[in-house]
């Protein structure tokens, strides 16, 4: 046991007796446990991984700890992963330890936190710490903060944070230092943040920027450098152990009008271009905005962003979305239902023009209407074809853009009786990009749903969904249909399908049920589901993964004390 265990350790425990002895501190927690039983089915692919072929289980649990004294927040969570595939969907991972450990304290105007921590600078175009636990995200910088609060006063304020610190890696067996485990390269960031607004509180800004520097172990250059001495001459450079990364950005308000403009710049540093398969020295660029206006029953806001060669990684040799410092805003709509939801664009770090409109109108209040579209393509289209497309259609999209899609849907309720949702969306995905496969035609599709729930007393209630999905690309035509039936305030009752209309081009199976029965008290959450799940793309927040086809049952449990 590490010295540095034994002193967290010593600190959760000195919180638990303040608790017990019934201090004035205050201790909570929660836990999340998820558990796979796997069932073997080549029919559908669900086959050929450690977990079908001789684990037969899986799953990952996170218990987290928080303790509040005297104005001393600590914080812990304790990560375990047994045979998971949550962090390669095709291999077996298990590890665990301390995921998480945290000391903040404020005094006075300054504001010092110590350990794992979370933190952006603006959107996160230069620097975002954060975690996301479906796609095996967890960067957590490992270090310290500081942030002082240099202005306060009635129309505005004034603050800067600077940090320094590693980035948290992923468990590995072969170290022992659960505590600081981290990439070896590292990096410090210093960010000035203010708010202004004139007396009445209808104008205001809120202005910031923010610099971060990265300096890379002897290491991990050595790494580096034999990896480009194996390139041509013509494609070899010196790469540099620094990089900068910069960005200007402000919120100005005016009555119903907000508009959100950054601007961000990278110095020059060996990246991998996964369209060239090897490294490369260049600099970077995003442009982002957001043009904003709501009132009574209207809304309207258009999105922009331009991205230049932005991969802003621990190090150029990590890949896809391990060891990312930054976050780049997706430009999609963030789709919930099953068939909306499949083909999902992910940000492309490399390059990509992506525009975004979405408009709402609600006539009354139990009456609204929603209408979005998303452009996304390379940085050679023609600027004025994001906006007005001249044409539609697989051929012509394929040789300029990577996504597009219009959605239209529209919800109607009567209070205490029932609500109804039904939409369309229309979709061009290049899948060839998107989920790396050569010569994949260009997937078109187009999806009607409706949605309705009715409540048939203050705790039974009934909900169902029917979709259809169609399209000559890829997988085919797909129906979907759920049946949901709540009985607040303890019990919910799910069965869906997914069934594919084209006999399903590639597996002998063609029909994808799930049942699942949930039981809440007070507050522990448990679900267990029999899932018989198609292969397809996980997104979340514009960050997608692949996952393959599942068959087996799962369980679930939440609980928060």
């Amino acid at each position: 046991m590490t010295k540095q265990f034994r002193f967290v350790l010593f600190l959760l425990l000195l919180g638990i007796v303040h608790v017990q002895a019934q201090d004035q501190g205050v201790f909570s927690g929660s836990l999340e446990l998820n558990t796979n039983f796997f069932l073997r089915d080549s029919a559908i692919g669900a086959s050929n991984t450690p977990q079908y072929d001789n684990q037969l289980t899986g799953g990952e649990a996170w218990l987290n700890l928080n303790y509040r004294y005297k104005g001393f927040d600590f914080g812990l969570r304790f990560d375990a992963y047994q045979n998971s595939n949550v962090k390669n969907p095709l291999g077996s991972y298990s590890a665990q330890g301390l995921g998480f450990w945290q000391i903040r304290k404020k005094v006075n105007k300054l504001d010092i936190t110590v350990g794992h921590i979370y933190d952006q600078i603006g959107t996160g175009i230069i620097f975002r710490s954060y975690e996301e636990r479906p796609l095996f995200i967890d960067n957590a910088m490992v270090g310290i903060r500081l942030g002082y609060d240099l202005l306060e006063r009635d129309a505005g304020e004034l603050k800067i944070k600077a940090f320094t610190g590693r980035q948290k890696s992923p468990f590995a067996d072969n170290r022992e230092d659960i505590i600081a485990r981290a990439y070896r390269p590292i990096f410090k960031g210093i960010a000035l943040d203010g708010f202004w607004s004139n007396e009445e509180g209808s104008i205001s800004i809120a202005p910031g920027v923010g610099v971060v520097n990265r300096t890379l172990d002897d290491g991990t250059m050595g790494l580096i450098v034999a990896e480009i001495n194996t390139y041509a001459p013509v494609d070899s450079f010196i790469p540099k152990y620094n990089v900068y990364a910069a960005t200007l950005y402000n919120t100005l308000t005016y009555k119903n009008i907000s508009w959100y403009v950054e601007t961000a710049v990278k110095s020059h540093e060996a990246i991998y271009d996964p369209f060239l398969d090897l490294m490369v020295d260049r600099s970077g660029f995003v442009g982002y905005t957001s043009l904003g206006y709501s009132q009574k029953g209207f809304s309207i806001t258009g999105e922009y962003k331009r991205t230049e060669n932005f991969n802003l990684k621990t190090s150029p040799l990590e890949s896809g979305i391990i060891g990312n410092q930054h976050f780049l805003p997706p430009l999609a709509p963030q789709n919930t239902y099953r068939l909306t939801s499949r083909y999902n664009p992910n940000t492309q770090e490399i390059g990509e023009n992506a525009f975004q409109l979405e408009v709402k109108y609600s006539p009354k209040r139990t009456l609204n209407f929603n209408l979005a579209y998303s452009n996304i393509s390379y940085l050679n289209t023609d600027f004025a074809n994001i906006f007005i497309p001249n044409k539609i259609g697989s051929e012509e999209f394929g040789a300029d853009y990577l996504y597009r899609e219009i959605h239209f849907n529209t919800r109607y309720r009567k209070p205490k009786k029932y609500s109804i949702v039904g939409g369309f969306q229309y979709q061009q995905y290049n899948q060839e990009v998107y989920e790396v496969k050569p010569n994949a035609p260009i997937v078109e599709t187009k999806i009607v749903y409706v949605d309705f729930l009715k409540k048939f007393t203050k705790k039974i209630s009934l909900r169902t969904e029917a979709q259809y999905m169609h399209t000559e690309q890829d997988f085919g035509q797909w129906v979907f249909g759920l049946m949901e039936l709540g009985a607040a305030p303890h019990w919910i009752f799910t069965v869906t399908s997914m069934y594919n209309l084209d006999k399903s081009k590639y597996w002998k199976d063609n029909i994808y049920p799930t049942v699942s029965l949930a039981y809440n008290y007070k507050s522990n959450r448990f679900s267990f589901a029999y899932v018989k799940q198609v292969e397809g793309v996980v997104c979340t927040g514009g960050i997608c993964r692949f996952e393959p086809a599942f068959k087996g049952f799962r369980f679930n449990l939440t609980s928060t004390f």
